[in-house]
């Protein structure tokens, strides 16, 4: 049975869609309860109450001032690699650069200049194809450079910030300004900068190589990944690393590869990551996700940091 502050909460999302409709252009895509599970690598999640993809900076602009003015809640998705949205949904705004304005990539010398919704696979092959070095780890990860910069998305000992050279980002009221690394907080798979402004685009800079030996860097990394990474739906790694011991590995010794609650299960090819065997609920995840914390505190006074973001409620 539907609730009364349900009922309200959905009238409220149907009127404020329609504002937001007649503010942003029409090549632009808006959606009312769209399922989160269709736009997250975990393949679960509710349904956000608005999910807009704008065509350009100033529908961008039109939604964050929207929002800001409205005090309604919003939320940038890149391609869901590390995120778990909760089975309730977001109550919001879903903006999605997903959009052909967002996803250009243009190069000039060692110097190469993506917009926030390129994919990573599409940087690392045109640095390929370019003869520039420095981009082979971001192959495999499968998100946009926007998800990369905000999460400082990382893979083989490489992490994004080593190429990233600036930054071009837009501010909650609209206006854009460009930030060089050392203007940001950068860490360890977190840029918290980037939870204050929405990263618009990057220069990335590498170095001159041969086709040939980037081409084989990149082979041999795909062939690590898949060798040791499930094929089976995921948000990436789980958790972050502890300092002494990789949380696969301590997942993996404690003997923890396999555990299930519900559709979802500690993978057996990696334990730092968890899986969906296709009837698994955002639920289920955050249940596995507290057992397996439990249990390894328990065991080894270790306290383990989940990496994957979780939205909603």
């Amino acid at each position: 049975m539907t609730s009364v502050p349900d009922i309200l909460a959905k009238s409220a999302s149907l009127n404020f869609a329609a504002e937001l409709a007649a503010l942003i252009s029409s090549a632009a895509l808006l959606r009312r309860d769209e399922p989160m599970a269709r736009h997250t690598t975990l393949r679960v999640g509710g349904p956000a109450d608005v999910y807009i993809e704008p065509a350009s900076e100033a529908d961008l602009a039109a939604v964050l001032k929207f929002c800001g003015a409205h005090k309604i809640k919003f939320f940038i998705l890149g391609r869901g690699s590390n995120l778990l949205v909760r089975d309730a949904g977001f109550r919001g705004v879903v903006i999605c650069l997903a959009q052909p304005m967002f996803s250009k990539i243009e190069i000039n010398g060692e110097r190469m200049i993506f917009g926030a919704g390129a994919r990573l696979k599409h940087v690392a092959v045109e640095a390929r194809r370019n003869g520039i070095a420095g981009m082979e780890f971001l192959e495999g990860i499968p998100g946009s450079v926007g998800g990369a910069l905000r999460m400082n998305a990382g893979a083989m000992a490489s992490a994004t910030f080593d190429v990233v050279e600036s930054v071009r980002v837009m501010d909650f009221a609209g206006e854009v300004r460009e930030f060089v690394p050392n203007d940001m907080a950068v860490e360890y798979r977190s840029c918290a900068t980037l939870k204050k402004y929405i990263a618009l685009g990057a220069v990335l800079r590498g170095k001159p190589d041969s086709m040939v030996e980037i081409g084989q860097r990149m082979t041999a990394y795909s062939e690590k990944r898949w060798a040791s990474q499930p094929a089976a739906p995921s948000a990436g790694c789980a958790f972050k690393n502890p300092p002494t011991i990789p949380a696969g590995r301590l997942i993996d010794e404690m003997g923890l590869k396999g555990t299930r609650v519900g559709g979802a299960s500690v993978s057996q090819e990696h334990g730092n990551f968890i899986v969906n065997d296709g009837k698994a609920t955002a639920q289920d995840v955050l249940d596995l996700i507290a057992l397996l914390k439990a249990k390894v505190k328990a065991a080894s006074g270790i306290e383990l940091h989940t990496e994957v973001e979780i939205i909603g409620g």
